[in-house]
């Protein structure tokens, strides 16, 4: 069987920004849910939908600062939503539901990058448990909506360093040994591995499962710790201090960090065609030619998707871990 993982040549590119695939894409009528759709990437792509007409609802844990961060934009609203607290979750699920709203399009934007090693109330790793399992629990209560879409979309924003580690299935949670970019990289991976899945369970239902690297864009607000020293270092900002923009080799503005999100969420041209990664708004190659770019301290190959991130069996293991994890 020929692999889903090839480039279809849609017609956009690295340089395409979140207006240029939206165009002539009317989202009147469509309710969509961004997580962090307040802040960097998600706000770009908060504001693409909203012009494009969708009604957008922006889960975040601090309301107040996205209600002033998305002022002035038509159709948006604001629900409290923290990724690491279980209940937070379904509250935001529950209530959403209970709304009787169909959901066309989730948006799981929010992520956080390395740093220190956190655990969560379970004992979780931090990285793994907002990055992945949060949004695994979200999109399982949020299932209903889905359903009442008839054609829904789930779109997972995962990263080119999903190539810094495969799961660890043997210690999930860093007992021994924590590496922040370690575990940002099984995150990043699990966000793919649940698309996969997702689209497979999903699709009679109509709900299809994407994953996608943004590229790398200064603003995103993902690693706040990051001093603009290491910035430089990474070769994300120039000597004075300004956002190098290179769409090519990754480093994007930030309106074309965000088109791939909302290429995935609206674009017809992937009516029949889910359970993929995207990158530069197109279907990413497997494996595929790569460049060395700097994730924190470390240079990885980005490209196209690690096999390992696409795997059907891991998928489904993961699927049954996350439930067993949520105590499901």
């Amino acid at each position: 069987m020929t692999h889903k993982q090839h480039p279809r040549g849609f017609g956009f590119t690295a340089a395409s920004t979140a207006d240029d695939v939206a165009e002539g894409i009317d989202l009147s009528g469509r309710n969509i849910v961004v997580t962090a759709g307040h802040v960097g990437l998600g706000l770009e792509t908060t504001r693409a939908l909203s012009k494009a007409g969708a009604s957008v609802t922006v889960g975040s844990r601090h309301p107040d600062r996205a209600a002033s961060a998305v002022a002035g934009l038509d159709r948006v609203d604001i629900a409290p939503l923290d990724l690491l607290d279980p209940a937070s979750i379904e509250a935001f699920a529950t209530r959403y539901v209970d709304s009787g709203r169909p959901l066309h399009v989730l948006i799981n934007n929010a992520g956080i990058m390395g740093g220190e090693l956190v655990r969560d109330s379970r004992g979780y790793e931090a990285q793994f448990a907002t990055n992945h399992l949060g949004h695994f629990q979200l999109t399982l209560g949020l299932l209903p909506a889905l359903r009442a879409a008839q054609g829904a979309r789930v779109v997972n924003v995962s990263s080119g360093g999903h190539r810094l580690s495969d799961i660890r299935w043997d210690d999930l949670h860093f007992t021994d040994g924590y590496e922040g970019m370690v575990a940002y990289g099984q995150s990043k991976t699990a966000n793919v591995l649940f698309a996969v899945e997702l689209d497979r369970r999903w699709e009679a239902d109509g709900i299809r499962g994407y994953a996608l690297h943004p590229g790398i864009a200064f603003g995103t607000n993902l690693a706040p710790t990051v001093t603009d020293d290491e910035l430089r270092a990474m070769g994300i900002l120039d000597d004075a201090g300004k956002p190098v923009i290179d769409p090519d080799r990754e480093l994007k503005t930030l309106a074309q960090a965000a088109s791939t999100s909302v290429f995935a969420a609206t674009s017809p041209l992937l009516a029949d065609i889910g359970g993929v990664y995207l990158k530069d708004n197109d279907v990413a190659p497997l494996g595929g030619e790569a460049s060395d770019i700097a994730f924190g301290s470390e240079p990885i190959r980005v490209g196209g998707v690690a096999p390992y991130a696409v795997d059907p069996e891991s998928a489904r293991r993961l699927w049954e871990l996350s439930e067993r994890l949520l105590g499901e």
